[in-house]
């Protein structure tokens, strides 16, 4: 049984490496002419596919069309709707084949908004930063500022080096999580942070914090991250329109 159980975990281990290293070359840029879909297939989580999109449509003319191929999955379908009202892109048409949906995403202007989102994350749960952090890119995405804050044991998320993991007894699984997270499109928690620095975010971290769990100035991940704790990101919340605390 030991000897079966060992032989599982090497081959879960060897799955997710598999699969990273799959993710990774899925997310080389390459360029699409007009017939050319962005291929999405195989994964589920809109985060993922709408930011390649937003990549995509950047090296677009105003009116032209980027057509996304993805699985037939009703939420997908919910949120490219969405994502387009929200960013003043025009959906023109959905295509549905047996076994995926084409969308027609024709490129609109800039649309101008001064809505914003704040977040307050006080964990490094890889199951508990799913949604906080899928909803800042979603933000992110859309054209909205967003303010992350950075507290308690969730200051490690900024330390160069540090990947988030499952909690105490399921910590030897992440592995396997991580792996099968990446096959829907949620990526590492540290690549969406870095996702959001690449879209613009602004990041906070509590001073109170970081010598408490070994953070040191010089281990932040970006040199801009603000330093600051309850009046300043209390100022940042009054001004945002969406809040979200996790702790």
């Amino acid at each position: 049984m030991i000897c079966n159980l060992i032989f599982s975990i090497l081959i879960v281990t060897f799955a997710g490496c598999a699969s990273a290293n799959t993710l990774e070359k899925e997310m080389v840029m390459t360029h699409l002419n007009a017939s050319t879909p962005l291929d999405m297939t195989g994964k589920t989580i809109t985060p993922f596919i709408l930011f390649h999109a937003a990549k995509h449509l950047q090296s677009l003319e105003h009116g032209e069309v980027l057509i996304i191929r993805t699985d037939i999955f009703k939420a997908i379908e919910s949120d490219i709707n969405a994502w387009c009202r929200m960013s003043g892109h025009l959906l023109e048409k959905i295509e549905t084949t047996k076994e995926s949906q084409l969308y027609y995403v024709k490129k609109g202007l800039p649309k101008s908004t001064q809505k914003s989102l704040a977040i307050i994350i006080s964990t490094t749960s890889l199951e508990e930063l799913l949604s906080p952090l899928g909803l800042a890119l979603s933000a992110a995405i859309s054209g909205r500022k967003v303010h992350l804050y950075f507290q308690g044991p969730g200051t490690r998320l900024l330390k160069k080096g540090y990947t988030a993991s499952l909690d105490s007894f399921s910590m030897p699984f992440t592995g396997f999580a991580k792996s099968g997270l990446a096959k829907a499109g949620h990526l590492p928690a540290e690549k969406k942070i870095q996702q959001l620095k690449e879209l613009g975010a602004i990041f906070y971290i509590c001073g109170g914090s970081m010598d408490h769990f070994g953070v040191k100035e010089a281990d932040l991940i970006f040199d801009d991250i603000i330093q600051a704790e309850y009046f300043t990101i209390l100022e940042v919340m009054e001004s945002s329109d969406v809040h979200i605390m996790l702790q």
